[in-house]
């Protein structure tokens, strides 16, 4: 394994604990609600960086969304089979998919503040796309995770998954 992998399994997996265990409520010294960390981002803060992604879709420029992500990021795309590990990767994925117009608006979200320079948000979201040979209009609702860390004074995307909500069954 290398050391960026390893670097990432530890830290997802010290996320997911700390989300079970939040999520349940048990352990000693588990953060409360109103406990905040000193230098800690809130929720909103997180949040906000959705936004701000969404709104560099809005720009049309795919340059302007890979910028959103670290050099080192990791996106498993909605509509992709591909995995993008690097920059080229990433904004090559966001070239075709910009074409599609899309516009992101979040459905549910999970936000996990881990501590002062990086935090997991993961939830669901509806994308609203348009067909670019006929205009047609179209809503695709997706699961999506983001996992951010502050890098150089910047919240950067390391890790992005996004897959179609399967039907109920």
């Amino acid at each position: 394994m290398n050391r960026i992998f390893r670097t990432r399994a530890t830290r997802t997996a010290t996320a997911v604990a700390a989300a079970a265990a939040l999520t349940a409520g048990i352990g000693a010294g588990v953060a409360q609600a109103g406990d905040r960390q000193p230098g800690k981002p809130t929720e909103r803060e997180i949040a906000a960086l959705f936004d701000q992604w969404n709104a560099a879709l809005g720009t049309g420029d795919a340059g302007k969304v890979a910028d959103r992500y670290a050099r080192d990021a990791v996106l498993l795309p909605t509509a992709s089979p591909k995995i993008r590990t690097n920059r080229a990767e990433i904004t090559d994925y966001f070239e075709h998919f910009l074409q599609k117009k899309p516009k992101g608006e979040k459905i549910r979200s999970v936000i996990n503040v881990l501590d002062a320079n990086s935090a997991i948000d993961a939830g669901l979201y509806r994308f609203h796309l348009t067909d670019p040979k006929t205009g047609d209009a179209l809503a695709v609702d997706a699961r999506y995770t983001y996992e951010y860390e502050k890098r150089g004074g910047k919240w950067l995307i390391v890790n992005h998954h996004s897959s179609v909500l399967p039907a109920e069954g």
